[in-house]
């Protein structure tokens, strides 16, 4: 079932958009503020995002800057055409204005999870399976939870898995789909990927490059 954030603090409209999704069958969350949407978007993956722009605390248009890879559909009373522009070109997949219709809310984040679902990445090597849609990690077939930074780092290791990256290079890559890493915490996400690895394989699969980063080993 796929997880949608509502990201509204009008209680009214949160309640029917969270009445109506269940309705279909989603799996809700929900944010009534940008700072409480950006908390929930650290410890869960969701499958797409219903944001209003105009929110206590975190705008939605800055939302929208600081996520990567998930769907996000603008509802607002903002009408005017540099707002619409402005949000499309910053990162949102679609865009509607309040009042609307329920039908056509549905049929849009229908075409966005499917549109989702045919993007969906396999990134493997050797043992490892690295499943983009369910941001999964399988070890000789066995699943391995991730957090959200942890998934992160790995898929760009297996992304440049013939290179090293340097620390300040693997940091500017994850930026987007993680707010919490910084060059301490780094080699401890590193060290945690490599125990959870661990688990099902005795192979390395991550090197440390002194002085420079990390690479994946051939």
């Amino acid at each position: 079932m796929n997880k949608i954030l509502i990201v509204e603090d009008d209680l009214s409209i949160h309640n029917s958009l969270d009445e109506l999704l269940k309705q279909e069958n989603y799996i809700t969350y929900n944010a009534y503020s940008g700072s409480e949407a950006l908390l929930l978007l650290e410890k869960n993956n969701f499958d797409l995002i219903l944001l209003d722009l105009m929110l206590p605390g975190t705008s939605g248009e800055e939302i929208i800057k600081r996520v990567n890879d998930i769907p996000i559909i603008v509802l607002s009373a903002k009408v005017s055409c540099d707002d619409k522009v402005n949000c499309l070109l910053s990162g949102a997949r679609d865009y509607i204005t309040k009042p609307f219709r329920n039908k056509e809310l549905l049929a849009r984040i229908e075409v966005q999870l499917r549109l989702k679902t045919n993007s969906k990445q396999l990134l493997k090597y050797k043992e490892l399976e690295l499943l983009d849609d369910s941001h999964t990690l399988l070890v000789c077939q066995k699943k391995v939870n991730l957090t959200k930074t942890e998934y992160a780092i790995l898929k760009q290791l297996l992304l440049n898995n013939n290179q090293v990256i340097s620390k300040n290079k693997l940091l500017d890559l994850i930026s987007e789909d993680t707010l919490d890493c910084s060059e301490f915490s780094l080699k401890v996400h590193i060290s945690n990927i490599r125990k959870k690895i661990k688990t099902y394989t005795n192979n390395e699969y991550i090197e440390s490059i002194w002085g420079i980063g990390f690479k994946i080993k051939d």
